[in-house]
C-alpha cells in the first residue's frame, strides 16, 4: 500500500500492548501514521487464555495479513469433555462444536496472537514498555502526556486500548464507575503443567455456581486452567494479585476433582489473571483528541467470547476512518462509533444471555444440565437446540459490514 503523506495528526500514542493496541498500530502504520505504544508491563505479556477469531474478525485478520500466522498457531483443540468429580466423562464432543465455531473460524492463545501483532509492528512502531500515562492535557495543537518514568511528550492523538480498567478512560473522563456493569461473576485463568497429559483436549467440571476448565496448550507441553464463579460485586484491588489468589482459594476451598492441585499451581503461575465478568457501556468513545478502543470502550465480557473479535475489528475500523478522513480526528472518531455501534450492541446483548448459562446455580439445575448433555447426541431434535445457539452466535460475530477502506480511498483519489 502507498502511504499517504498528506494526512494530519500522524503522531498517535496508544496505551496498551495486548491485542487492540498493537492491532491498531499495525493498521495505522500501513496508512502512514506514526504510532507509539506504551505498556505498563516491562515486556510483552505472552501468557493468557485461548481466544476465538470469528466472523468479521476473520476477514479483518485476512486484510491485516495475519490470518496465515493465526492458522499456524491455532490451538487445534480436538475435543471437549464434561466430567464428574471422579473424572468420569459425562459427554465428549468436538471442540469446535462445543465452542460454536464454524468453518473458517479459529482459536489461538492470546499470548500467541499478541506475539504475532508485535512481530508485525516492532520494526516500525515505537514501544515503551514498563511505563504508564499519568496525565493528559489537551489543547489546539495536541495532547501533552506525562508518564510515570519517561519524559513528557506531546502527541496529536491518544488512544486508550488499555482494557476494562482503562487508565486513559479514567484520565480523560474522570470517575468511570458508571460505565462498568457487573454481570454477576468472576473469572481467573493461569498456566499450569500439563499433569493430566491432555492431547489437544479440554475438560470441564461444574458445581452449583462454579465452573473449572483445563485444556492443553503449547503443543501439549503445558496447560491452562480457568475458574469461574458467580457472585455479586466483591471489594478487591484489581492490581493486587496476592489478594485475588486468596479470594479464589477461599471461594474454591474444599471443592473436589483436581481443584486442590490447581490451587497449588496458582501460587507459581507466571500469568495469573483475575477479574470480573463486566461490560463497559458508554454514550461516547472519545473526548476531544482522546479515543477508546476494545475493552476500554465496549468490553463485552468473557461471556461474549468476542473480546478479541471486537478488538481486531475496532482497530481496523478506527485506523481506516482516520485514514479516510486524512487524520481529521473529529470526523474519524464519529464515523468509528457509527460503524461499530450495532456490532458492539449485538455482542453485548449476546453476552448478557450467555453468562446465565455458564454454570447451573443449584444442584437440581446441575443434575438436569448433565442429563441433557448425556442424551443430547441421541435425541432427534438436537439440531433445533444447537442450531438456535449457533444462529445467535453467528448473528453476533457477523453483525457488521466491514468498509473496504483501501478501495474507498483509491476511488476518492481517482475522482479528485
Amino acid at each position: 500500500m502507498q502511504k499517504d503523506l498528506s494526512i494530519n495528526n500522524k503522531h498517535i500514542l496508544i496505551s496498551g500492548a495486548s491485542i487492540a493496541g498493537p492491532a491498531l498500530a499495525c493498521c495505522l502504520r500501513r496508512y502512514g501514521f506514526q504510532p507509539t505504544v506504551v505498556e505498563r508491563t516491562k515486556q510483552l505479556r505472552e501468557g493468557g487464555y485461548k481466544v476465538d477469531i470469528r466472523g468479521a474478525a476473520v476477514e479483518v485478520a485476512r486484510r491485516m495479513g495475519i490470518i496465515d500466522d493465526i492458522r499456524r498457531k491455532s490451538t487445534n483443540m480436538r475435543s471437549a469433555t464434561y466430567v464428574t468429580s471422579d473424572n468420569k466423562p459425562i459427554v465428549t464432543m468436538p471442540a469446535d462444536f462445543m465452542n460454536g465455531r464454524v468453518d473458517g473460524e479459529d482459536e489461538i492463545m492470546r499470548g500467541d496472537l499478541a506475539c504475532i501483532l508485535y512481530e508485525q509492528t516492532r520494526q516500525e512502531v515505537e514501544y515503551l514498555f514498563g511505563d504508564s500515562i499519568t496525565s493528559l492535557v489537551q489543547n489546539d495543537d495536541g495532547v501533552k502526556v506525562t508518564f510515570e518514568r519517561g519524559e513528557p511528550r506531546t502527541f496529536d492523538l491518544v488512544i486508550g486500548a488499555d482494557g476494562l480498567h482503562s487508565n486513559v478512560r479514567r484520565l480523560s473522563l474522570g470517575d468511570d464507575s458508571s460505565f462498568i456493569h457487573h454481570l454477576g461473576g468472576y473469572i481467573s485463568i493461569f498456566t499450569i503443567p500439563n499433569f493430566l497429559h491432555l492431547d489437544h483436549q479440554e475438560l470441564y467440571y461444574s458445581t452449583p455456581g462454579k465452573l473449572v476448565s483445563i485444556y492443553s496448550t503449547g503443543k501439549n507441553t503445558r496447560a491452562t486452567c480457568l475458574f469461574f464463579f458467580t457472585s455479586p460485586p466483591l471489594p478487591y484491588d484489581y492490581r493486587d494479585s496476592m489478594q485475588q489468589k486468596k479470594l479464589l482459594a477461599n471461594r474454591f476451598a474444599g471443592d473436589g476433582w483436581h481443584i486442590p492441585r490447581l490451587l497449588q499451581f496458582m501460587g507459581d503461575a507466571p500469568d495469573f489473571y483475575f477479574d470480573s465478568t463486566s461490560m463497559i457501556q458508554m454514550d461516547h468513545w472519545s473526548a476531544g483528541r482522546v479515543a477508546l478502543l476494545g475493552d476500554a470502550a465496549y468490553c463485552a465480557s468473557p461471556a461474549s467470547g468476542q473480546g478479541t473479535g471486537l478488538a481486531l475489528v475496532g482497530a481496523y475500523v478506527l485506523a481506516g476512518e482516520l485514514h479516510a478522513a486524512a487524520g481529521d480526528y473529529q470526523q474519524a472518531f464519529a464515523r468509528y462509533e457509527s460503524v461499530m455501534r450495532e456490532y458492539v450492541k449485538v455482542n453485548q446483548e449476546f453476552a448478557t444471555v450467555a453468562v446465565k448459562y455458564f454454570t447451573p446455580q443449584t444442584q437440581i439445575q446441575l443434575w438436569f444440565r448433565n442429563l441433557m448433555l448425556r442424551v443430547l447426541p441421541y435425541v432427534p431434535w438436537k439440531n433445533l437446540i444447537t442450531g438456535k445457539i449457533m444462529q445467535d452466535l453467528q448473528r453476533a460475530v457477523n453483525a457488521i459490514t466491514l468498509p473496504d477502506y483501501e478501495r474507498e480511498c483509491t476511488e476518492t483519489n481517482q475522482s479528485v
